[in-house]
């Protein structure tokens, strides 16, 4: 591992950063990435709108490996840089600004990298955080998983919930703490069409995506005529070099 150093005025100090090294293709791996101790000024230049951060927590989520394949074509991702610090959602302490809304010590949440200390430019998507009385983690995702938030709010607006998970673990958890009426584990079933039918017998009123492939074309058949999906990611796709296609559009139609 190469070792370089980060000079703040007279102070000398290390700057640890996760790298992709290239674009992946299939299923990730470890050696896809790599720690590195890279370099970094943590005063900024007379002229800059930006700032200097201290990372405190960062989140790893799903979406993040779609950022490590290439784009190709108009309205795609924008993947990571190959040989640059991976980014993504984080909590940051401010410790050098050339910003009006920003000044040393403000604690922020927003895109940052996968590094001890970043310089943001990009300030739109970067919020300034108003409550410490919680852990400071709480901001990178309280709870978790996506799907298990939306369920445990569909249940307090008085929906029906089932939940579909991977294993029996992950079903009792639904059940038995996060107040979903019914679970399954999909790995189990051989047929997700009879299985949906099985726990909505009358139709599906609300989808909340986050699977794609066999789910959703399973979905599709089992959707109420109006019914609604919110579309949020397509995590058994991700690691595909070919995706899988969807079958059953013309429900769609219908």
């Amino acid at each position: 591992m190469a070792t370089s150093v980060v000079v703040v005025g007279e102070e000398v100090m290390r700057n640890k950063q996760v790298i992709l090294k290239d674009y992946v293709s299939g299923f990730l791996k470890e050696s896809d990435m790599q720690v590195i101790n890279g370099t970094l000024k943590l005063k900024l230049p007379e002229g800059s709108n930006g700032i200097v951060v201290k990372n405190l927590y960062l989140s790893c989520d799903p979406y993040m490996r779609n950022r490590m394949t290439r784009a190709e074509g108009p309205n795609l991702f924008t993947s990571f840089t190959p040989s640059s610090p991976l980014t993504g959602f984080g909590v940051a302490k401010v410790l050098d600004s050339r910003h009006p809304n920003f000044k040393k010590g403000d604690l922020i949440w927003g895109i940052t990298g996968w590094e001890e200390y970043s310089v943001i430019t990009e300030l739109e998507g970067l919020f300034k955080i108003q409550h410490t009385d919680v852990p400071l983690s709480y901001y990178t995702g309280i709870l978790g998983a996506v799907g298990q938030l939306v369920g445990q709010f569909a249940k307090l607006m008085g929906c029906y919930v089932v939940g579909s998970a991977g294993s029996k673990e992950k079903v009792d958890l639904l059940k038995r703490k996060f107040g979903f009426d019914d679970a399954f584990n999909y790995k189990e079933e051989t047929d997700l069409d009879a299985a949906l039918k099985r726990y909505f017998p009358e139709g599906i009123d609300i989808y909340f995506e986050n699977v794609g492939g066999k789910m959703l074309d399973a979905v599709l058949l089992n959707m109420k005529d109006h019914g609604r999906i919110s579309v949020c990611g397509l995590v058994s796709q991700y690691n595909l070099d070919q995706p899988e296609g969807v079958q059953n559009l013309m429900c769609l139609i219908y």
